[in-house]
């Protein structure tokens, strides 16, 4: 018996938090794991991307409205991270996923003690982009793209990161960057998972609906209270992901 009532709220609160800060896969996918038990990995991973596709969408949508997107960094970087994620997806066959967690926790607990100890990190654009950003955004996104199709774990935290470390945006701006090259590796996902089993489309698309809503209440919530806020976010964010992440490795 499907319990749609937890599979809604699950997707709205993971579309609101994905919107901020990304992470909704720490929502969605236990719940699909808990409601679907016998089902296959694959399956559910391809149906949690249906929902969230359509968040990110939504987002990117809403915050291109009222945000200046850096085109010159993220399109190289969008159309190398689709390349990358399938590459990663793909990868799956011959390395166990594994392998990555160790390193990722080290990687975001680097991230979240610079994060804190720059208070000022991300609160204002600090530089103009130029030319060589574009090779350089191409190389982020397939390095992360790579990543998220291989792993995914903080994909969208990580990006937002980048951005705002590599490029000199704030907050916002990244947050709305990462929703395009996230939008792109999640295509990348949807296509490779769907080629290699079922996906429970019905499931999905009504997450969508749901993940859709929340998607809009958390990009109201980031524009309304701006870098701030979203650096308080995605650092809870990334304490979780890094609790979730040693908690896998322990047991």
């Amino acid at each position: 018996m499907i319990d749609w009532p937890i599979l809604a709220a699950a997707a709205f609160f993971a579309g609101m938090v994905d919107a901020v800060v990304g992470g909704g896969g720490l929502i969605q996918i236990p719940v699909l794991l808990a409601q679907f038990p016998q089902t296959a990995i694959p399956t559910l991973f391809g149906t949690n991307k249906i929902a969230s596709i359509a968040g990110t969408g939504a987002a990117l949508w809403r915050y291109s409205r009222s945000v200046r997107i850096p085109w010159l960094v993220v399109l190289p970087a969008t159309l190398a991270a689709l390349v990358g994620a399938w590459g990663g997806a793909a990868l799956v066959a011959w390395l166990p996923r594994e392998t990555m967690r160790p390193l990722v926790v080290v990687l975001m607990i680097v991230v979240a003690v610079y994060t804190f100890m720059r208070k000022d990190l991300g609160q204002h654009a600090t530089r103009e982009l130029n030319a060589a950003d574009r090779w350089k955004g191409a190389l982020f996104g397939g390095v992360i793209g790579l990543y998220d199709g291989f792993f995914g774990p903080g994909t969208g935290s990580f990006l937002i990161f980048g951005c705002v470390r590599l490029f000199g945006m704030d907050f916002v701006q990244s947050s709305a960057s990462a929703k395009m090259i996230n939008f792109a590796t999640n295509l990348s996902a949807i296509a490779f998972f769907a080629g290699h089993g079922p996906i429970l489309w019905q499931i999905g698309l009504i997450m969508a609906v749901c993940n859709l809503a929340g998607s809009y209440l958390g990009v109201r919530l980031a524009l309304k209270h701006g870098a701030g806020f979203i650096r308080k976010a995605f650092l809870g964010v990334v304490v979780v992901l890094i609790a979730k992440q040693i908690a896998d490795l322990i047991g």
